[in-house]
């Protein structure tokens, strides 16, 4: 059976800060990258079959998808559409505000001037339905953002609206999920 790794990538500050990051380019803390490195040597000590490494263009991901290459020998490259969603005027405000939860349970919210979920799901679903007809049937890692984990999760598994909108993975963490 085919399928694929993700994972969420290393902290940065604004997590640490407990505020949304969404499409915003936050870097990671020191932490992360010892969280990434010490990532890939689960990767590596597990022996976990990888092919390639998927990763979003922002810098928190693509430095935690960099430091897992470095460390198993994995190739990386970016994909677009891992990209975290735009999460418009919620984006640097508390993850835990009153009013972005209850605007996020709205799947067909732009956030102000952002991206709605179902926009999200649209091009995670695409990437997730190209991989698994991939008729090279490769295994990908691959490596973004919460939200991202929640599209993907979601792929794979039912879920309430209440589920979706609670569901979160920590930084580093690693999910394997079949077609």
């Amino acid at each position: 059976m085919a399928h694929i790794y993700f994972a969420r990538h290393g902290q940065t500050i604004w997590n640490v800060e407990n505020k949304i990051c969404g499409a915003t380019d936050i870097a990671l803390t020191e932490l992360g990258h010892e969280q990434a490195r010490l990532l890939g040597k689960k990767i590596a000590d597990e022996g976990l079959c990888i092919d390639e490494i998927l990763y979003s263009p922002l810098i928190r991901a693509k430095d935690t998808a960099l430091e897992i290459a470095a460390v198993t020998g994995i190739p990386a490259r970016e994909e677009e559409r891992l990209r975290e969603q735009n999460f418009g005027k919620y984006e640097s405000t508390p993850r835990n505000g009153a009013e972005f939860q209850e605007a996020k349970r709205s799947f067909v919210n732009h956030f102000g001037s952002g991206e709605t979920m179902l926009h999200l799901a649209q091009r995670i679903y695409n990437l997730m339905d190209e991989i698994k007809a991939d008729p090279g049937q490769k295994t990908y890692l691959l490596v973004a953002h919460n939200g991202i984990a929640r599209v993907v999760h979601s792929y794979f598994n039912d879920m309430t609206n209440e589920e979706y909108s609670a569901f979160g993975i920590r930084n580093c963490e690693i999910r394997e999920y079949g077609f």
